[in-house]
């Protein structure tokens, strides 16, 4: 209720926080069978949807198996519980829904359709995200009063109800949204791609979660995908020497291949934290060597074929592969934008694995907490090729002509036309490494598709590191269980000397007891400064001691909170989570 009240308050001018009092609201002139009867008073409501969407900071916080900081998540701490469970909110939903009860004061048919399809697209996504994080939830379509106990006290309504809600949504927004591409309103191609991410995930959550029913959602996925590739009229951004790079390093979004983009500027004094674009962000957000690990060598050979992979020092492990990982990661030769001088890596300053990411970072003067202008991606083109693919690989259905149009693409813009995903040799001669216990996937489907899959997982991984899947992937695919294994970075040795520029100069020591001696050496003392696996030789080996959980049987959903279920008897707890109650 407070999030209503708050928009009726925006829109007559009050402050925003200074407004909690009903009183304080023209009732004869606000109330809101008196609201909703022009364009603009849809236009100025539903713009309030914007604010429901996830932030860079949101997105950027999540950890996973391929990216970790400082202090690890909850989620893989094992350290979630009922009574601290907070995500259980429906303010979002009853804006909605309080639209779509007046929005018929509107005798503008032109303008109902607009913004009754971002209603429809902006209901969808918020149940999606909870079917997300709970699995089944009450279903409400209309606002619900406080006398309205039969629906104030419903139980929770299943998952698959509940996402066939979604896709009828989805359907509607589809339907009566604009065509025309505005990287920062939805449109109907943003209602697309969302029904592509959305059916994607239903459906391979319910294949690897033996929930049945999943062929029709990922139909769905590669339908809405298909459709947004064939007529939308995106295409990847391809500007420059370094597009993948440029493209999350740039203040706008480019609107050839962001379907949406969160918008942020310094004019405005809307902007996000240097901990997803700055070189020296405090969290020490970095990635993992399971996650460099993926990046095949440019001609399209799997590295981890390479006999001694396991052993190759920084240098060597980061010469020759796929180009996007130099665009994502600090390697010999980087130099920050608007600047001229090479950085070297600085392995435990601002990393804590000595893989630093360099995705999203701008120039010197963004290098500081909450000064990003940058936009943010949260649909793009690029997502929905590897939905279409993964759709059509899990359901059996993919063709070399698929993979062409789709993922192939990818490579090609990051420069390896003559390393495209080739689905008979895939097949053939699946990735061990990406099949193994440890490294891998090892619930992955196994049938005659299970090569190709792994390489559009592999593809995933690296496309879209930092922009928020990582986590429900893992989810999804039922892997969680690797979220819990040691996280490793760089390879050294043993103590010593080393070049980690590659200009042939030793301008980096690490050791144990007794420092080297040496001008312009950065000095690390093992034990001090970072761990390795084997005391004076192995992976640098953040989190050392700090204990990871994953429970099978409970953790791939969240508790439903202690306090919800206090008030309403009727919600069930989620499977393995104890909150003390009978109910």
């Amino acid at each position: 209720m407070k999030k209503y009240l708050y928009i009726f308050c925006t829109l007559t001018g009050a402050a925003l926080m200074g407004c909690t009092d009903l009183d304080l609201i023209p009732e004869d002139t606000m109330a809101p069978e008196n609201y909703f009867s022009s364009e603009e008073e849809l236009r100025l409501w539903t713009n309030a949807y914007y604010g429901m969407l996830p932030g860079a900071d949101a997105l950027n916080d999540i950890c996973a198996d391929d990216v970790i900081k400082n202090i690890l998540d909850n989620e893989i701490l094992g350290n979630r519980t009922p009574g601290t469970e907070k995500a259980w909110d429906w303010e979002d939903l009853r804006v909605i829904n309080t639209y779509f009860q007046w929005c018929k004061n509107c005798d503008d048919v032109n303008a109902r359709n607009h913004y009754d399809g971002f209603s429809h697209f902006m209901r969808a996504y918020f149940y999606f995200k909870k079917v997300q994080r709970y699995g089944d939830v009450p279903y409400y379509d209309e606002v619900i009063g406080s006398k309205d106990n039969e629906l104030l006290y419903k139980p929770r309504d299943s998952r698959k109800y509940v996402m066939q809600k979604v896709m009828e949504d989805l359907d509607q927004a589809i339907s009566m949204l604009p065509e025309t591409k505005t990287p920062y309103e939805v449109n109907k191609w943003t209602a697309l791609a969302l029904k592509s991410r959305a059916a994607l995930f239903e459906g391979t959550f319910r294949k690897y979660h033996n929930l049945g029913d999943w062929e029709e959602m990922l139909k769905q996925s590669a339908a809405a995908s298909l459709e947004l590739i064939q007529k939308g009229g995106f295409s990847l951004y391809k500007t420059g020497s370094t597009p993948y790079r440029d493209l999350f390093a740039r203040l706008d979004a480019p609107a050839e291949e962001i379907i949406l983009g969160r918008r942020y500027s310094t004019e405005l004094s809307v902007l996000h934290n240097s901990q997803c674009n700055s070189m020296t962000g405090n969290q020490r957000v970095s990635f993992t060597k399971r996650f460099v690990d993926h990046y095949l060598m440019a001609d399209g050979s799997r590295y981890t074929d390479k006999p001694g992979h396991e052993k190759n020092e920084f240098v060597a492990e980061v010469t020759g592969r796929d180009p996007r990982l130099s665009q994502t990661i600090l390697t010999p030769g980087y130099v920050q934008k608007g600047t001229t001088k090479e950085m070297i890596n600085t392995l435990s300053k601002y990393t804590l694995t000595g893989y630093q990411y360099i995705k999203y970072v701008m120039e010197p003067q963004y290098d500081q907490s909450n000064k990003s202008p940058m936009y943010f991606p949260l649909f793009r083109l690029a997502e929905v090729y590897l939905n279409y693919a993964e759709a059509k690989a899990e359901l059996g259905t993919l063709t070399q002509d698929d993979l062409d149009i789709s993922v192939n693409l990818l490579r090609d813009r990051a420069g390896m036309e003559d390393a495209h995903i080739d689905m008979d040799e895939a097949n053939a001669n699946p990735d061990p490494y990406l099949m193994a216990d440890v490294t891998g996937y090892p619930n992955v489907t196994k049938s005659a598709m299970t090569g190709v899959i792994l390489e559009i997982r592999r593809e995933r991984t690296v496309e879209l590191c930092l922009e928020g899947f990582r986590l429900f992937d893992m989810i999804r695919w039922k892997e969680g269980k690797q979220l819990t294994n040691e996280y490793h970075g760089v390879y050294f040795p043993g103590e010593g000397k080393y070049d980690l520029n590659g200009d042939g100069k030793m301008e980096t020591a690490i050791y144990k007891d007794q420092a080297p001696s040496g001008l312009g050496l950065t000095k690390y003392k093992l034990g001090v400064d970072f761990f390795l696996t084997n005391d004076t030789e192995g992976y640098m080996w953040p989190h050392k001691d700090v204990k990871r959980t994953w429970n099978e049987e409970r953790d791939y959903l969240w508790p439903i909170p202690t306090d919800e279920r206090t008030l309403n008897h009727s919600l069930t707890q989620n499977p393995g989570w104890e909150d003390g109650l009978s109910y």
